[in-house]
């Protein structure tokens, strides 16, 4: 084999194709873990991924890229590079480790489960580069904050945050579980490496690799690019997988594998990449809004990856995906910060004058629409009472999305046509959505959602003791040297002046 070119035998190693003779091949690949939906196994042969790797050809690969982002990572770790870091950038980072480090770990199961019931030899080569990926994701964005631990404690969530009932814990929980712990190998394709690393992660490490050297994070920035690398190669699993389910009349199965997933993907990614993006980052750092980078890389991506498959934009792109990019994590980023204790990082509030300016600059409106409630909450710091800048109770939570629900922000702001949630009553019990996709894709499948209970329906059920804001933070895990402050003790409420004393 060494002796012959690799063009002579690659083919032949990664797509050897055979049908079972000893068991039925329902029982090798259960349709409940692969969905062939009924697509003969030859058709599933013409699978063909546009990356292809071989296996001493990605251990060569895997190992310069460690040695490089591990040799980086010790240097800054001997400087003094991170305590010199902004502070809200600071939170940025500490929000990455807890809601991605564990997730990308069990991002591997979603690649076993493609690397043995995918229905092709080649996308099952190609999913156990996958799982090997993924494992490498979890340790390293474990290890690198791991040595964070003596100059930020709370870098420690991003092993223990999915080992709690923190809310957004919750919600990581509950869209990764759908997303890949408990799907099949098709839906997974086109669910996880499709529309989620293809579509959302995959530019988003981009923009994140660059923001960070921007900053002057080298050690973060060499972390993202390596990562970034690897899943530019495997989220290639979905296209395939698309044309196949297409080419034998199934675009409507996975148009709506694709609707469903793109939704839930974009209110998490508005929730984390959104609010570091607008509020965390440096002002002189921010190379463009939330809203442009969505519009440029998602957006139009998204669009023209329909058109190429000949499938159709979501029902919901124009009346509420497009409409929420005006206001959607401008509500987040207000609600988090004022229930910033229930959160393991330091949200920055992120609105000085010169930050209003750009916000009203990059969003005509935000003003009227949002900088008024900071004017208030900057008078009460101002007057000396941080009390009234904290929650005294917690608000209503989606059933589907598990994030807060921001509906009276999107209201007010002139986006949406009531500040109510959706309302559902399903098998004696009733369901509260954020908006009408996240009620879609309950009830597409309700056997599958039904059962799970949010942070408020296990407060209202009495699992939380005491049932006090108090007893919520410590059944989150959040102890007090862990609970969100002000990441610039509120400096931005003096005009980045003086900050407030008392803390916040």
């Amino acid at each position: 084999m060494p002796q012959l070119a690799r063009s002579e035998w690659y083919d032949l190693a990664r797509d050897m194709n055979w049908n079972v003779s000893y068991v039925d091949e329902a029982e090798a690949w259960p349709e409940e873990l692969s969905e062939a939906r009924g697509i003969p196994a030859e058709k599933w042969w013409d699978w063909d991924e546009p990356y292809k790797v071989s296996y001493p050809e990605y251990v060569h690969n895997q190992v310069g890229k460690d040695a490089g982002v591990y040799a980086v990572n010790s240097v800054v770790a001997r400087s003094r590079m991170f305590a010199e870091l902004d502070a809200g950038w600071k939170s940025a980072i500490i929000a990455h480790y807890g809601a991605i480090a564990i997730g990308e770990y069990l991002a591997g199961i979603a690649e076993m489960r493609m690397g043995r019931f995918g229905r092709a030899a080649a996308w099952r080569n190609m999913a156990m580069f996958g799982t090997m990926d993924e494992i490498r994701h979890g340790q390293i964005q474990t290890y690198f904050p791991y040595g964070l631990l003596d100059k930020e404690p709370r870098a420690d969530w991003a092993h223990k945050c999915f080992h709690t009932n923190e809310w957004g814990a919750i919600a990581a929980r509950h869209l990764f579980d759908d997303m890949f712990t408990a799907n099949d190998a098709v839906s997974t394709a086109l669910q996880l490496t499709f529309t989620f690393e293809t579509g959302f992660t995959n530019l988003q490490f981009l923009g994140m690799a660059a923001d960070a050297m921007e900053v002057g994070d080298l050690g973060f920035s060499a972390l993202i690019s390596s990562i970034q690398t690897d899943e530019a190669r495997h989220a290639q699993q979905g296209e395939p997988t698309i044309r196949i389910l297409i080419e034998n009349g199934h675009s409507e199965h996975a148009q709506k594998l694709i609707d469903h997933m793109f939704w839930r993907s974009w209110h998490v990614f508005a929730l984390l990449t959104g609010l570091s993006m607008d509020y965390y980052t440096p002002l002189e750092h921010r190379s463009q809004s939330f809203k442009e980078f969505m519009d440029e890389w998602i957006v139009k991506q998204f669009l023209d990856q329909f058109r190429d498959f000949g499938l159709e934009p979501s029902w919901y792109w124009e009346d509420h995906f497009l409409k929420e990019l005006n206001w959607y994590h401008h509500a987040l980023h207000l609600g988090v910060w004022f229930w910033r204790p229930t959160v393991w990082w330091n949200p920055d509030g992120g609105v000085s004058p010169a930050e209003r300016d750009w916000l009203e600059e990059k969003y005509p409106g935000w003003n009227d629409s949002f900088g008024r409630y900071w004017d208030v909450i900057g008078k009460n710091v101002r007057d000396g009472k941080p009390e009234l800048t904290l929650p005294e109770t917690f608000p209503m939570v989606c059933n589907m999305c598990q994030i807060p629900m921001v509906n009276p922000a999107g209201f007010a702001a002139g986006y949406l046509k009531s500040p109510l949630p959706h309302i559902l009553d399903h098998g004696g019990r009733r369901y509260t959505f954020c908006s009408e996709p996240c009620q879609w894709i309950f009830q597409q499948n309700p056997a599958r959602f039904a059962g799970h209970m949010s942070i408020i329906d296990r407060f209202l059920a009495g699992q939380i003791q005491p049932p006090t804001v108090p007893g919520a933070l410590a059944y989150m895990g959040l102890s007090p040297e862990e609970m969100g402050q002000d990441a610039e003790a509120c400096a931005w409420a003096y005009g980045n002046g003086t900050p407030l004393k008392k803390g916040a």
